[in-house]
């Protein structure tokens, strides 16, 4: 924190339905104000007194605000979201494990998301326009016995899956929206994940499936995984 650090940054401008209207890809210099943890930001933005915190007047409110925009837009264009949760394993002093527990996921956490993945949309235009070779980050549509695997599984619990022979992401998505509440919610969601074709990297573009996105790449930093 404070001091200049030198990176690739990106501006975008989005309207008040998290539509994207336009991007800029820049060289510029970042001077972090704090190093915070995800649990410190949603701290903050929650009203709690935090000893050391910065507390720049409606940055945090207009970022969220920009979040809530960029919610609305998944949403909108059906993206695939499970609830699955995140593991977190505690040791003890002497490496032995203590406990496993469910790692809390908090706004802070979906706002980095939607913003790394709006970044990564930009990335992918970008390289696109210029005629430069892009390595995208690909997940295709699921295989056809993988949905019939899934069907004849969810009709046991008188659930369907819509869509035919054409299922697209915003078909899931209805699915896991009428799940709440019903007791098998973790056993389906698990299911429509396996029936998911594996996420892979490539140069020939199939767009995401689960995002629900033509043009995907990983340009930003791996902020919560090596792999990514």
């Amino acid at each position: 924190p404070g001091e200049d650090r030198p990176c690739v940054t990106v501006d975008m401008w989005i309207d008040a339905d998290g539509n994207k209207l336009r991007h800029n890809f820049r060289r510029a210099l970042m001077r972090s104000a704090a190093r915070l943890t995800y649990n410190r930001v949603q701290a903050i933005q929650d009203g709690e007194q935090i000893d050391g915190a910065p507390s720049p007047d409606g940055l945090l409110d207009a970022l969220y605000g920009a979040f809530g925009s960029l919610f609305k837009q998944r949403v909108a264009r059906g993206t695939i979201d499970l609830d699955l949760p995140e593991r977190r394993v505690v040791l003890n002093n002497d490496g032995t494990i203590k406990a496993v527990e469910n790692r809390i996921r908090h706004d802070s956490h979906r706002l980095i998301e939607e913003f790394m993945i709006l970044a990564n949309v930009c990335a992918a235009e970008t390289l696109e326009k210029v005629g430069q070779p892009c390595m995208y980050r690909l997940h295709d549509d699921p295989a056809p016995d993988r949905i019939a695997v899934l069907r004849g599984y969810l009709q046991t619990l008188g659930l369907k899956l819509a869509g035919g022979q054409a299922v697209r992401p915003k078909h899931f998505a209805q699915l896991v929206s009428r799940l709440d509440g019903r007791p098998e919610v973790a056993a389906v969601q698990d299911a429509i994940l396996r029936s998911q074709a594996k996420a892979e990297y490539g140069p020939e573009n199939v767009g995401h499936f689960g995002l629900a996105l033509r043009n995907y790449a990983h340009f930003t930093s791996p902020i919560r995984r090596y792999s990514d």
